[in-house]
């Protein structure tokens, strides 16, 4: 099974906010498969799905940064494909009460499946005692937390709010929560390995890091040698890539060192990245129609073992 752990969807760009970059390289991105310049919406989003069995779409709110994805919004796409799409419900925890009525919520009318939080984009600091008492609703719950740690992009946000280092303490208080690291955490990805080395109950998605193959090879080498890849789990980072270019390039990080003494990363342990059933871990592979999904056809299948 292929899960994709980290997709946005939106309707329109005024969705974003401030959260818009201001930066932007079209050229590089169109060589790195950006699919953003095509529509970010359901429509768009399901067709670069493939070949993924299940998908993972993210709401996001951040009053500081004026954005708004609604958890209305990705909840009904999600109810269009129940054995396909899971919806994370994105939650601001700057204002707790409002954050834990809105978890209530989302899980209880909604249905979704977990949470999604950005403590650089929402202007807090991620273990403060008010957004602990957001994460404590959210074990109630038993619903696993997605930390967008790496929101640097706009200028607003707040990269001190942003480091992995700062999720010790809440994976040390709660640690029947079930924590995902976005983009492992990049740029402060040393930090995340150590993190997945210490706390059985953190996780990391790799979406963002395959648009830096260099950056890609040496987190995921980096990775192998501390004994965490089983701890990675997949992402595309939709509408920044889509699924297919994202397995490919995954599959040939390798290439960069052919020829060279530079180790290479066993090729079993990047499948195991690709498929592995990351809903069992997240504690959520109940929230299927169908639980057991037969694999998608997975890019690259019979290509042989790097030597």
């Amino acid at each position: 099974m292929i899960v994709d752990c980290f997709t946005h969807t939106w309707e329109s760009d005024d969705q974003l906010g401030r959260c818009v970059p201001t930066r932007r390289s079209d050229s590089l991105e169109a060589s790195q498969g950006d699919v953003s310049s095509y529509g970010a919406g359901p429509t768009r989003h399901w067709a670069a799905a493939e070949p993924v069995d299940v998908t993972i779409v993210l709401g996001f709110t951040s009053k500081y940064l004026g954005a708004d994805i609604p958890n209305d919004q990705v909840a009904a796409y999600a109810s269009q494909h129940p054995d396909r799409v899971i919806g994370f419900a994105g939650i601001d925890p700057s204002n707790p009460k409002e954050a834990i009525a809105e978890l209530h919520r989302a899980h209880n009318e909604l249905g979704m499946s977990g949470v999604a939080v950005a403590p650089a984009a929402q202007d807090f600091h991620p273990s403060n005692s008010l957004a602990m008492l957001v994460y404590a609703a959210v074990a109630e719950h038993n619903l696993p937390i997605l930390f967008h740690t790496g929101v640097y992009v706009a200028s607003a946000t707040k990269l001190e709010y942003g480091r992995p280092v700062l999720l010790d303490e809440v994976a040390r208080e709660l640690p029947d929560l079930n924590i995902v690291i976005a983009h492992m955490g990049y740029p402060w990805i040393s930090e995340t390995i150590v993190l997945l080395a210490k706390h059985d109950n953190v996780y990391a998605e790799i979406s963002g890091l395959l648009h830096q193959p260099w950056q890609a090879y040496q987190a995921l080498l980096c990775a192998y040698q501390y004994g965490v890849m089983d701890k990675l789990l997949f992402g595309s980072g939709f509408p920044s890539a889509a699924a297919s270019y994202c397995i490919e390039a995954l599959y040939s990080i390798n290439h960069f060192v052919h020829g060279t003494n530079l180790p290479t990363i066993p090729r079993e342990q990047l499948r195991g990245i690709v498929e592995r059933e990351a809903l069992s871990p997240l504690g959520i592979a109940d929230r299927l129609t169908q639980p057991q999904l037969q694999p998608a056809s997975a890019i690259i299948e019979d290509e042989p073992d790097e030597m």
